[in-house]
């Protein structure tokens, strides 16, 4: 488990931004001998051939060609963005003190920001002879801080304070006469002048592994950047199956999906039709044949707090993978599709927990819903139990961790045959 561990850590503490986990995770894919294919360009494919193809510099999906005729897809699909701050277009508020102009993105714990070292990382677009080019800047030091309010001038900061994100929120960057001076290091980090920018706030703190017995992982961007861990060492450990494996990392997932590079957009559907049409395959056909597992980290119980758990369907720390049902559908699991997955589970010989919304608490819903829309095809809902979700610093177990690892490389080495109210699952 110690390797493991230390593949998981070293990716969330690259992954600075959505940008930077994107970067990393098609670093990994190449230097297991994937070809970056381009939209815009003609695909040939060949049987045997590891392509991916990424979009928006945020989203990607990978997949690989069998030797034979496949049987269908065998797809995941997690989200590589998280909840945090993004930087406004004119960042710079002077005052007594050199300030910066956020804003929230997604739905943050937001006093976990408070009285912690921060910087800024993301992506900008700088002129060059032919155009402008994106590029990755992330000032890899401690840049900025957000201050709380003395308690003696906020008497009620224990008792249920609302945080105001357009004014408690705003991070110091540097005295009245620091103006100008991050705008300086930017270009000179990107090497050019910058037209455009799509910087995030991040959390300076690195993952820890903690506890009695090391039990414990804390990091930022658990959710869910510790599903996409999962399903890409899975995919790229498993052996070819008679399917053909694909691999999603999507962005804007904390925000409904909405962009180019989101579930809710063609990326999935569109690999789909340029495999078949590259290998001459009929794509309804594959479809009818495919299944997906949508991975987005669940709720663990809160030891503090039980009460907010469902009582019969309230997964624990280190109880292995969760199966998220909700009858509203914003989970996609029914019982045929958790039913597969637990006997891929079993095969893999890792447990397998189920979760529920307590009935009087909302839940969240995931990007399985989003994707079906676009690509319509089995799915099931799972993730690994973790606490303070959305917190800018987040906790889970390391067992569970590896255990998604497991169930992963043996979901990709499964054969699945549909027919009916049946599924034949093979090695």
């Amino acid at each position: 488990m110690k390797e493991q561990i230390e593949s998981l850590r070293a990716f969330l503490d690259a992954s600075h931004s959505v940008y930077h986990a994107q970067n990393f995770l098609k670093r990994t894919l190449e230097e297991g001998g994937y070809t970056r294919l381009p939209e815009q360009a003609d695909w040939r494919l060949a049987p045997g051939g590891k392509y991916y193809v990424e979009r928006g510099g945020s989203a990607l999906a990978a997949f690989r060609i069998p030797e034979g005729q496949p049987t269908g897809f065998l797809m995941s699909a997690s989200h590589l963005d998280r909840p945090c701050f993004k930087v406004k277009e004119n960042y710079e508020l002077n005052g007594a003190c050199l300030r910066m102009a956020v804003e929230r993105y997604g739905g943050q714990i937001l006093h976990t920001w408070l009285d912690r070292p921060l910087s800024v990382a993301g992506r900008v677009t700088v002129e060059t002879d032919r155009g402008v080019e994106n590029r990755l800047v992330d000032i890899d030091r401690d840049l900025l801080l957000i201050p709380s309010v003395a308690i003696h001038m906020n008497r009620q900061v224990n008792d249920g304070y609302k945080w105001n994100p357009a004014v408690d929120m705003l991070p110091l960057l540097g005295g009245k006469d620091s103006a100008g001076r991050l705008a300086a290091e930017l270009e000179r980090q990107a090497g050019g002048k910058i037209l455009g920018h799509d910087l995030y706030l991040y959390v300076r703190q690195k993952s820890s592994v903690w506890g009695a017995g090391g039990e414990y992982i804390s990091s930022a961007a658990l959710d869910d950047l510790e599903c996409v861990w999962g399903c890409a060492r899975g995919f790229l450990r498993a052996e070819t199956s008679s399917a053909v494996p694909v691999l999603c990392a999507f962005d804007s997932e904390e925000v409904g999906s909405g962009s180019v590079q989101g579930a809710g957009s063609t990326l999935l559907s569109d690999v789909l039709e340029r495999i078949c049409e590259s290998m001459g395959w009929n794509l309804k056909r594959m479809l009818a044949q495919s299944f997906a597992v949508s991975a987005d980290n669940a709720h663990a119980v809160h030891p503090n707090h039980p009460e907010l758990a469902d009582p019969s369907n309230a997964p624990v720390l280190g109880g292995g993978i969760v199966l998220k049902y909700n009858a509203n559908l914003s989970y996609c699991t029914d019982g045929m599709s958790a039913a597969v997955f637990r006997r891929i589970c079993r095969n893999a010989g890792v447990n397998v927990q189920s979760y529920c919304n307590r009935a009087d608490i909302p839940g969240g819903s995931t990007l399985g819903r989003i994707s079906l829309s676009h690509v319509s095809v089995p799915t099931v809902d799972i993730g690994l139990p973790q606490l303070a979700m959305h917190s800018c610093y987040e906790t889970a177990a390391v067992s569970d961790a590896a255990d998604l690892e497991k169930a992963m490389t043996e979901y990709y080495g499964s054969r699945l045959i549909l027919e009916g109210d049946s599924c034949q699952i093979d090695r």
